[in-house]
């Protein structure tokens, strides 16, 4: 308590007093207090020092003041941190009677979200004088009233409290009447007039009395009301209650009409003199008389009003019983109605903060909004609790009284929930409890976190050979789970060498679509197998990737025609065989049907079907039937029937090589036999000694015996050649699928083996080396089928006579050269 004053001294112990302001911690709220009707910009307190908040942070942080229903009462200096008086104070109209009064202030502040709780205690000034209900106040008081007699009188109020509205009252100086002072019972605040000395109306019939009410403040108020005590004549009894004081409780919402109790008072005297007449008194407050009804003849008092806790707590009703006497006398009474609470009132939330969206990758406890929560009922139907909706990863933690804070309770993942819901409920402990639901949508921000992914680690893509420059081969795409620019895809090339040269110079991908493009056109023969890597990218920061495998098969194409190929044969035979497309041959007029004369040897570049030769024999000039024929898979021209005299000595024969691609490639062989005597032509072979009856004798069997037997021996090497090639063949590629795959590797192509006949005979479809890159590196060789040549005894006795070597030693050779020729 203080004296308030507007001198130098004064100002000085106000400024001393809010220095020594004291702030409590623990339940995290700051204490100071004020003096109502301050000054604007008295000093509070230096806020942002006591909360241990930097200055420089104020204005960055969103430094900032919520005062519920007080508007701008008290500001912050966000310069210098100090709270101050921003507007008038009056603490009664703030808190009225309360004996405690204080403005709830909440700091709140950003980045990262805190909350700070300060009560501003508001100080009571004696600036209230003490205050009757009128000013003046007439009574009426028969002459025959007895000594000691007491007539109650209305007290002053004062608006302050604690020692600024306790109140002493003084009667001016009179011989009748002394003042009584108010019951011990605080609730009954009248005071009274005693009678001192017996009245007499003909001397005094009217007294004019003075009272005085004045408050313990510094300095002292004072409040006056005239009292005018008019003296009557006969009735001397006045009407008497069975109490002065009655307590009642009555539930709040109560219908009207509620009976909240029936008075009775009595007067001891008789006829229209004992005759009450119940009324409220002429002091009675105006919203107790709008909330009852008072019945004058039988003393009930009933609701007739809307009764509120939350308005009023309790009434105070003052009753007056007036006789019908003449002059009427009165009996009072103080009727005190105690409103009970009901749980009426739902309980209220507020968002005062909302931190949104919240990033995925978030930490733990992150605080999303703050809750505030109020319920204007009292007691347990005043206490809110609140709860969330379930199977969210979001939790409420109460950080203050009535207040809540949404924080984050587990990881999120924004692929999987983008979006929640949240319902939180507020429920009071009434019976039964009352709750209210407030909505937040809480949206989760997307980090980059989800690479690019593709259906599949690898593709395989097939493409015909010759295929136009630029042609769309393909289509990659991948999907990432993120959104916005996380989720932005680009393709791009995993560059490396592709043998010789760089693997963009072979294909493209376009980077928004993921198109694969083909550069240049592909040739089947030069690359079957182009292997690669396809990137995708997302527009992240840090980006992120991922790769997919690109197997893309060249298909043949028929765009490689037969090509003939010369005899295979080590050493030349004079006058055998002529280059190119030509091949000349001597025949023996000798021979016999089905003897094997030539054979054409053709190759294809292409593989499959397309490299499936078959051979014909055009038809001769002017339609003239000829001699011999052409095998149609083999290629060998052997004898329709014996040659005579008749057949011309030079047979130009056309052989038309085909493949069997769509459309068919062909080439055209030209093989020229001459007819010779059979004494001029070289040894027969052994096909013509074995078809010709009686042909043979002597060294003729001999050599055909010993020519078999060599074939015999020529094919038993080749056979165990080509087993132990094609067992190393089996183990190194057992070895190479079982060892980890190099990248950039360039593999082999595999041979295209074509059958030609049902009898099992085989050409070989190419004699090149073909590569399968999927990688870097050199390219390998490809295997090559190759069907070794047994000889026929013509081409042997053809190397005999050109070498001079005895028939063994030319079979030998034929046989290295076979040999070589395979390997």
């Amino acid at each position: 308590v203080f004296s308030w004053g507007s001198g130098q001294e004064s100002r000085r112990l106000l400024l001393s007093l809010l220095f020594l302001a004291a702030w409590k911690a623990g339940s995290g709220q700051v204490h100071y207090s004020v003096p109502e009707e301050a000054k604007r910009g008295t000093f509070v307190g230096r806020i942002a020092q006591d909360l241990g908040l930097e200055l420089a942070e104020l204005v960055p942080r969103l430094f900032r003041l919520a005062s519920k229903g007080h508007g701008d009462l008290l500001e912050v200096n966000l310069q210098d941190g100090i709270l101050f008086v921003n507007s008038r104070i009056d603490r009664e109209e703030l808190c009225g009677r309360s004996a405690e009064c204080s403005i709830h202030l909440e700091v709140i502040v950003d980045r990262p979200l805190q909350v700070f709780h300060v009560e501003v205690e508001v100080k009571d000034i004696n600036d209230n004088p003490p205050l009757f209900p009128g000013t003046q106040k007439n009574l009426f008081m028969a002459e025959s009233r007895p000594i000691n007699s007491r007539i109650p009188l209305e007290g002053a109020s004062d608006a302050d409290i604690r020692a600024n509205a306790m109140l002493t009252y003084t009667l001016s100086p009179n011989e009748y009447f002394s003042l009584d002072k108010p019951s011990e019972d605080e609730r009954v605040k009248h005071l009274g007039l005693m009678l001192r000395k017996p009245l007499d109306r003909e001397q005094s019939p009217e007294l004019h009395l003075l009272l005085t009410a004045t408050d313990r403040g510094k300095p002292e108020l004072t409040g006056t009301v005239q009292l005018l005590i008019k003296v009557l004549d006969a009735n001397d009894n006045a009407p008497a209650f069975d109490k002065t004081l009655y307590a009642v409780k009555l539930p709040e919402n109560v219908p009207h009409g509620t009976l909240v109790m029936k008075l009775n008072a009595s007067d001891l005297d008789e006829g229209s003199n004992a005759d009450i007449i119940y009324s409220f008194s002429t002091d009675i407050l105006p919203n107790v008389e709008s909330k009852f009804y008072l019945d004058p003849i039988t003393g009930e008092i009933m609701v007739k009003g809307y009764i509120d806790f939350e308005e009023s707590k309790s009434y105070e009703i003052l009753v007056e019983g007036i006789d019908k006497g003449q002059p009427p006398l009165s009996g009072h009474c103080t009727v005190m109605v105690e409103v009970e609470d009901t749980n009426d009132n739902v309980p209220v939330m507020e968002f005062k903060s909302l931190s949104l969206p919240v990033r995925e990758d978030a930490p733990l406890g992150t605080v999303i909004a703050l809750i505030s929560v109020s319920d204007r009922d009292s007691g347990a139907n005043g206490q809110v609790t609140c709860s969330l909706t379930p199977q969210v990863p979001f939790k409420l933690v109460s950080t203050f009284k009535n207040y809540y804070s949404l924080v984050l309770d587990s990881a999120l993942d924004r692929e999987s929930v983008a979006n929640y819901a949240l319902v939180v409920t507020a429920r009071d402990g009434g019976s039964p409890s009352l709750s209210a639901t407030a909505s937040v949508s809480v949206e989760v921000a997307d980090v980059n976190d989800n690479a690019p992914a593709f259906a599949q680690p690898e593709y395989t893509v097939f493409v015909k050979e010759n295929n136009p420059p630029g042609c769309h081969i393909f289509t990659v795409s991948a999907r990432d789970a993120d959104a916005q620019e996380n989720a932005l895809v680009s393709y791009s090339l995993v560059e490396r060498r592709v043998g010789e040269r760089a693997l963009s110079s072979y294909v493209s991908v376009h980077a928004e679509s993921g198109k694969v493009y083909a550069l240049q056109p592909l040739d089947h023969e030069e690359l079957e197998l182009l292997q690669f890597q396809v990137s995708a990218r997302d527009a992240g920061v840090p980006p992120l990737g991922s790769n997919v495998t690109l197997q893309v098969f060249v298909l043949d194409e028929n765009d490689n025609a037969p090509a003939l190929l010369p005899l295979p044969l080590p050493l030349p035979l004079p006058g055998a065989r002529g280059g190119g497309g030509a091949l000349s041959e001597p025949v023996s007029r000798a021979v016999g049907a089905g003897h094997v004369v030539a054979k054409v040897r053709a190759v294809d570049a292409d593989s499959g079907y397309n490299a499936w030769l078959s051979y014909e024999l055009q038809p001769a000039a002017g339609g003239a039937r000829s001699p011999f024929r052409v095998a149609l898979y083999t290629g060998e021209i052997s004898t329709t029937r014996a040659l005579d005299e008749a057949d011309a000595p030079r047979q130009r024969l056309l052989v038309l090589v085909k493949d069997h691609g769509e459309p068919a490639l062909t080439a055209t062989a030209t093989v020229l036999l001459s007819l010779v005597e059979s004494g001029q032509a070289p040894r027969p072979s052994s096909r013509v000694l074995a078809g010709g009856a009686g042909a043979g004798a002597g060294a003729g069997a001999g050599a055909g015996a010993a020519l078999v037997d060599v074939n015999v021996y020529l094919i038993v090497a080749i056979c165990a050649v080509s087993s132990l090639l094609v067992l190393t063949l089996l183990l190194s590629t057992a070895l190479r699928c079982s060892a980890p795959p190099s990248e950039g590797a360039c593999g082999p192509g595999k041979p295209t083996l074509v059958c030609s006949s049902a009898v099992g005979s085989w050409s070989y479809s190419q004699q090149r080396r073909q590569r399968v890159c999927s990688g870097e590196g050199p390219p390998k060789a490809d295997l090559m089928a190759f069907s070794p040549s047994v000889p026929d005894s013509r081409d042997i006795e053809d190397l005999q006579s050109a070498t001079g070597d005895s028939l063994s030693k030319v079979s030998f050779k034929y046989l290295l050269f076979n040999l070589n020729y395979l390997i």
